[in-house]
């Protein structure tokens, strides 16, 4: 079994182990060596595990302390993705800071009047859905995907629906999650997404950039309890 694929295992049996032994924010995980000895696995699979982990903001390393917990990944993301595809799952945020912020730039610097036109009807459809009841997943996606198509690069497009079956499960658990919050959390949602295409209406390509960013990153954090 390659390292890559034991790491994974060791990633979610971390996530596993946080959920059962019910870890609180600020808690400390055992040492890298009880870990390792837990899951049968090398120190060097679990320390690659833990980066992954802090990576994508569930715990954090403290310098000569250990590893703590910093989120705990919520039961609705879960249930829509599986611990054994978390991983792969909030591994896609890494490639979209890239993918879509830069997207983002390049459809604010080159889209056409038909490209704005079928962004603002996809805004509007996500609008619609998102303040309701009904899912919206459908509706978020196509909004992204009418800015990857505004870049005039066909290649973004190939990216971008490569990551299409985690990035659903994502928007999925996110709208579901945020639904059972106050609804200022669905309100700043709708506005993160609003910012983006305020700024490639107004063809400001850093403010689309900065404001894609901004939006994955709190994307991310709603996925946490």
């Amino acid at each position: 079994m390659s390292g890559r694929r034991l790491a994974d295992q060791a990633y979610s049996g971390i996530v596993a182990f946080i959920g059962a032994q019910k870890l609180c924010v600020g808690d400390r995980l055992p040492s890298e060596v009880s870990l390792a000895e837990m899951f049968g696995m090398s120190r060097t699979i679990v320390r690659e595990a833990l980066v992954r982990l802090a990576s994508d903001g569930i715990t954090e390393a403290r310098r000569g302390a250990g590893s703590y917990v910093k989120n705990r990944p919520s039961d609705r993301l879960i249930a829509y993705t599986q611990t054994d595809n978390l991983s792969a799952t909030l591994g896609t945020y890494e490639v979209r800071f890239v993918l879509e912020s830069e997207a983002a730039r390049l459809a604010a610097m080159r889209r056409s009047a038909a490209d704005m036109a079928s962004i603002d009807d996809a805004l509007q459809k996500l609008r619609s859905v998102l303040l309701s009841s009904v899912p919206a997943h459908v509706e978020d996606m196509e909004l992204h995907r009418q800015i990857v198509l505004a870049t005039t690069n066909p290649a973004f497009l190939v990216a971008f629906e490569a990551l299409t079956v985690d990035v659903e499960q994502i928007m999925r658990a996110g709208v579901d999650i945020s639904r059972m919050r106050p609804p200022e959390v669905i309100g700043a949602m709708m506005r993160e997404h609003e910012a983006i295409v305020d700024a490639i209406r107004a063809q400001d390509g850093d403010s689309a950039a900065l404001a894609m960013r901004w939006h994955l990153a709190e994307g991310r954090k709603r996925l946490m309890p």
